[in-house]
C-alpha cells in the first residue's frame, strides 16, 4: 500500500495540489487523468520520492518495493540491455555484483563464506537464479529481439530504449508499479503484451496515460486530478466518465431545484412581509430560505480543442493509385513492391511494428520523398493535407504561429486566421508566440490547424496523437469519425484507431503489404486465430 497524506505543492504563488488525501491499495490499478497542466506526472514524481511535496507526507508499506517507468532515455546507454533491466530489482543486483566478487578473491575466507551463504540465501529467496530468465521474457514481450539483450543501451533507437526502461520497471515483481505515459513509444503489439501483463499483475499499479482503450482496459480505479484535488472513483475510463458526467448532472438539476424554491420563497416574502396576517408564514419562509445552500459547482479544467475538418472540394470516384512502390532506406528495403487503390470511402490505418514502412510510403505520397521504383497517381479532384511524424525542421523558426498559418490559407487575414487558432486553444496573444519555443503538444495543435485551413479532402496522419491530451485525442477522433472525405494515418491509441477506420494495412517486415476491409478489433481476432491455428499446425507436424 502507498498513501498520501495531506499533500500540497506550491509552485511560486499556485496550489498544484492542495491537502490531497488518497491512499492506493494492493491488486488494483489506478488511472490518474486530469488537464495538461493537472500535475499527473509531478503527482507520480512525488510518490516516488522524486520531488519533495510543500506539506504533507507520503507512507509505504515496510518493506514493500517500488519501482517507476524513468523518462531519460540515455541514462543507462553504457550499460548493457540484460543488466539495465536486472537493475530495476536494485537489491537483487546488489547481492549479485557483491557475490561475483566474493567468489573471484583470491584469499576467500572464512568470514568471506560465511557472508557468501547469507547472500545466496537472500539472492534464491528473490529468484536471483532466474532473473535473467525473467528479464528476457520482458525484453521479448515487449518486442526487443534475443540478439539485442547482450548490445549496449547507446546502440538502440529511441523506441526500443522505451521498452528496456519499461521491462527496468517491470522486472521483478514490484509492489508498486508507477508507470507515466508507458504506451507512448510503443507499437501496437507491445502495448497489447502490456495490457495483459498488467491485468495479471497482482500489485499495485498507478499509471498516468491518455490511452482510453489501455484506461479502461487494464484499470480498477480512476484518480481525477482537477483544481488541485484528486478524487478517486471506483472502475474504469468508461465508468468513470458516465458517473462523473451523471453527478455533475444531478448537482445541476439539484441547483436549478434549489434557485426555483429560492426565487418561490423571495416572491413569497416580498408579497406578504407587510401584512400581518401572512406574517408568521413569511417569517417562516425566510428561515427555510436561510437554510437553502446552492452547491458550488466549478467548470472543469479540461479544455477541449474543436476540431473540423472540412473539405472545400468534394472528392471524387479516383481518389489513389500506388504501382509497384519500392524503397530502401540505410540499406533496408521497407518497401518492396507495393501496390493498392483508394476508394473515396476509405478512412485506412496502417498498423503492425514496421512503422518506418508506413513514414516511408506517406512522405512518398505526400510528395516529400521519391520512391526507388514504381510510381503512384493522385486523382484529379483530390488534394491533400499531410502530418509528418517527425516535424522538427518545420518548427525550426523564428516566425510566428500566426505568420507561420498563413502561408497555408488562401485568405490571407489574421483575424480569420487566428479564428482557427482560437478552435485549437489558442487565445489571444498565444498567435504570437514563436513557433521555435512551442512545446511538443502546441506543435501538433498548430500542424492540425494547419490541416483544418487547407480544407483538403484527403488526410494523411503519422502519429498525430503524440503530444496530445486526452481531450485533444478525443476531439481530433471525433473530427475524424466525421470528416466525409479519405484519410490514413497511423496511431498507437487502439481505440482511435478502432472507431475511425473501416480499412486495416499492414507492411511486414520484409516490405509486403497486407490489406483487409475491416476493423481494427475484427483485424486483430483474425490475426489472433490466425497465429493460433499456426502453432497448432507446428505442433502437429512436431509430434
Amino acid at each position: 500500500m502507498i498513501a498520501a497524506n495531506n499533500i500540497s505543492l506550491r509552485l511560486g504563488k499556485k496550489a498544484l495540489f492542495e491537502n490531497v488525501n488518497i491512499k492506493f491499495t494492493e491488486g488494483n490499478c489506478y488511472g490518474i487523468i486530469g488537464a495538461n497542466g493537472a500535475g499527473k506526472s509531478t503527482f507520480l514524481k512525488i510518490l516516488s520520492g522524486q520531488i519533495e511535496p510543500t506539506t504533507g507526507d507520503i507512507t509505504i508499506t515496510e518493506g514493500q518495493r517500488l519501482s517507476f517507468l524513468e523518462q531519460d532515455h540515455f541514462k543507462y546507454d553504457e550499460q548493457v540491455v540484460l543488466d539495465t533491466v536486472i537493475q530495476g530489482n536494485a537489491r537483487l543486483y546488489e547481492i549479485s555484483k557483491e557475490k561475483d566478487a566474493l567468489y573471484a578473491k583470491e584469499d576467500f575466507s572464512e568470514e568471506d563464506g560465511i557472508r557468501a551463504s547469507e547472500l545466496e540465501a537472500e539472492f534464491a529467496e528473490m529468484n536471483g537464479w532466474d532473473a535473467e530468465t525473467d528479464a528476457e521474457q520482458l525484453l521479448n514481450g515487449l518486442g526487443i529481439p534475443t540478439e539485442l539483450h547482450y548490445a549496449q543501451m547507446g546502440t538502440l533507437e529511441g523506441p526500443l530504449k522505451v521498452k528496456v526502461l519499461l521491462a527496468r520497471a517491470l522486472f521483478g515483481n514490484p509492489d508498486i508499479l508507477l508507470l507515466d505515459e508507458p504506451t507512448n513509444h510503443l507499437d501496437l503489439d507491445a502495448i497489447n503484451w502490456l495490457e495483459e501483463f498488467l491485468i495479471n499483475f497482482e500489485n499495485t499499479v498507478i499509471v498516468v496515460s491518455h490511452d482510453r482503450y489501455f484506461l479502461n482496459k487494464v484499470c480498477t480505479n480512476i484518480a481525477d486530478i482537477d483544481y488541485a484535488k484528486i478524487q478517486l472513483y471506483a472502475g474504469n475510463y468508461d465508468f468513470w466518465f458516465e458517473s462523473s458526467t451523471l453527478l455533475l448532472k444531478q448537482r445541476k438539476e439539484a441547483n436549478k431545484k434549489k434557485e426555483e424554491k429560492i426565487k418561490e420563497l423571495k416572491e413569497f416574502i416580498a408579497k406578504f412581509a407587510a401584512n400581518a396576517s401572512k406574517s408568521k408564514q413569511a417569517t417562516s419562509r425566510k428561515k427555510a430560505l436561510e437554510k437553502i445552500e446552492l452547491d458550488d459547482i466549478k467548470p472543469s479544467s479540461r479544455k477541449y480543442p474543436y476540431i473540423d475538418f472540412r473539405p472545400e472540394r468534394e472528392i471524387g470516384n479516383e481518389v489513389l493509385e500506388v504501382h509497384n512502390l519500392s524503397k530502401t532506406v540505410d540499406g533496408v528495403k521497407v518497401l518492396d513492391d507495393i501496390s493498392f487503390t483508394l476508394r473515396r470511402e476509405d478512412k485506412v490505418a496502417f498498423v503492425g511494428s514496421n512503422e518506418l514502412a508506413a513514414s516511408e510510403l506517406f512522405k512518398i505520397i505526400a510528395g516529400v520523398e521519391e520512391p526507388d521504383e514504381g510510381y503512384y497517381k493522385w486523382g484529379i479532384t483530390t488534394s491533400q493535407a499531410f502530418f509528418p511524424k517527425d516535424y522538427t525542421e518545420e518548427f525550426d523558426s523564428d516566425m510566428t504561429i500566426t505568420e507561420w498559418l498563413t502561408q497555408f490559407s488562401e485568405i490571407k487575414d489574421a483575424t480569420y486566421v487566428r479564428g482557427f487558432l482560437g478552435r485549437m486553444l489558442f487565445a489571444g496573444d498565444d498567435g504570437m508566440k514563436r513557433l521555435r519555443v512551442l512545446s511538443g503538444g502546441e506543435k501538433v495543435r498548430c500542424l492540425l490547424s494547419m490541416m483544418m485551413i487547407k480544407a483538403s479532402n484527403v488526410l494523411i496522419l503519422d502519429q498525430p496523437t503524440n503530444h496530445l491530451d486526452m481531450e485533444s485525442i478525443q476531439a481530433l477522433n471525433n473530427g475524424l469519425i466525421k470528416f466525409p472525405g479519405v484519410e490514413i494515418f497511423t496511431c498507437h491509441d487502439h481505440q482511435f484507431v478502432q472507431t475511425t477506420a473501416n480499412r486495416i494495412m499492414e507492411i511486414t517486415p520484409d516490405g509486403k503489404l497486407i490489406d483487409k476491409i475491416t476493423t481494427y478489433d475484427e483485424y486483430l481476432e483474425a490475426d489472433t486465430e490466425a497465429r493460433k491455428r499456426s502453432v497448432y499446425t507446428l505442433d502437429e507436424e512436431d509430434n
